[in-house]
C-alpha cells in the first residue's frame, strides 16, 4: 500500500517540517508528500474549489481518499490503525490524505472521501497537521506490527 499526503502550501525548513520528516522517515509504506499552491488571488469560494481540484490531481488515480477536516470523524489511534490495516488487508493500493488550505475543503470534495478525518475540535496549523498525520501513520504501522511504541 502506497500513501500520499497532498497538502496546500509549502513547508520551508523549520520545526514543523522537521517533525514531519522525523516520522515520515520511519514509515515503511512508500510515502509521498505533494505540496501544492494556487498562486492566483481568488475569492475564498473559488480558491477552495481550485485547491480541491489541485488536491485531487495530486492523488493517485483510484486512491482511497481521506480528507482532513474539522468536521470529520475523530478516531483514536487504534481506530485509525484499524482503518489503515483494513485497507492494507483488502489490497487497497493507494491511500491519499488531502489537507486543504486555510478555508478547508468544499462539501463536494468531502463527498468524494472514503473517510473525513478530524484531529479534534481545535484548529491546528496546516503545517503542523502534516507532522501529526505522519506520526499517526507511523503509530498505526507500529500498532499493526504489534510493536510496543504505542504503549510507550
Amino acid at each position: 500500500m502506497k500513501i500520499t499526503i497532498a497538502a496546500i502550501g509549502r513547508a520551508t525548513r523549520g520545526p514543523e517540517r522537521d517533525l514531519y520528516e522525523h516520522y515520515a522517515g520511519r514509515i515503511r509504506w512508500p510515502l509521498t508528500l505533494r505540496e501544492i499552491e494556487e498562486k492566483r488571488k481568488l475569492p475564498a469560494p473559488q480558491l477552495m474549489q481550485r485547491e480541491g481540484e489541485l488536491l485531487l490531481e495530486a492523488a493517485p488515480a483510484g486512491a482511497t481518499l481521506v480528507m482532513l477536516d474539522r468536521r470529520g470523524k475523530v478516531l483514536d489511534s487504534e481506530g485509525f490503525a484499524a482503518r489503515l490495516g483494513g485497507w492494507r488487508d483488502s489490497s487497497v493500493s493507494d491511500v491519499a490524505f488531502l489537507i486543504g488550505g486555510a478555508d478547508g475543503h468544499t462539501d463536494s470534495l468531502l463527498k468524494k472521501a472514503s473517510l473525513v478525518l478530524s484531529f479534534g475540535a481545535m484548529t491546528w496549523p496546516h503545517l503542523l497537521a502534516r507532522g501529526m498525520l505522519a506520526e499517526q501513520i507511523y503509530r498505526a504501522q507500529q500498532l499493526l506490527a504489534g510493536h510496543p511504541y504505542h504503549r510507550a
